[in-house]
């Protein structure tokens, strides 16, 4: 099951990597925090969205949704005065969908020490017209080896994905064909 476009519809040309990758830089304060004193997984994962939401809105040229997030790894705590680096790029994209990959970083706003990896996500955006209908997104072309290597992994994710939604399906369906109303 693939999501490329079909010989009916316009080929749209496509986009390198770097057209659409972006940085969303944020320095965390006592406001981001739980109950930890750490900085709330919650502030991260919206800064993830954003910086994803920016790169899949510059890639497909309009408006996009997130459709899913998965493999969101926090790797490190997060504290205050922390300056957060969400840097995001498309890693691959069908006829509608992308695959956005961020890394998040962190380095001591007052220290010259390098930013250590905090966390990554992969979110899967859909561009949509004004109706808030699936539309045609042009093709990532992938630029460097490191970005051939995250469209070939995308494309296993997307696999694990689909076939994930289908085994919860058909077990749904096998239940209320038993019977059970869940």
């Amino acid at each position: 099951m693939t999501d490329q476009a079909t010989d009916a519809e316009p080929e749209i040309p496509g986009k390198p990597t770097s057209a659409s990758r972006t940085t969303l830089s944020h320095i965390m304060t006592h406001s981001d925090t739980n109950l930890l004193g750490t900085v709330h997984g919650g502030v991260i994962m919206k800064l993830v969205d954003d910086a994803a939401g920016a790169v899949a809105g510059r890639h497909s040229g309009g408006p996009a949704v997130t459709a899913s997030m998965d493999e969101m790894a926090f790797l490190e705590p997060v504290r205050v005065g922390d300056l957060v680096h969400v840097k995001a790029q498309v890693n691959w994209t069908g006829r509608s969908s992308m695959e956005i990959g961020v890394r998040v970083m962190a380095e001591r706003w007052n220290e010259s020490a390098p930013a250590t990896q905090v966390g990554s996500a992969y979110l899967v955006f859909a561009a949509v017209d004004a109706d808030g209908k699936p539309r045609a997104v042009p093709p990532v072309l992938p630029e460097t080896d490191r970005d051939r290597r995250r469209y070939q992994e995308a494309q296993i994710r997307r696999t694990h994905r689909l076939a994930r939604r289908r085994a919860i399906r058909e077990l749904r369906e096998q239940r209320a064909a038993e019977g059970f109303l869940d």
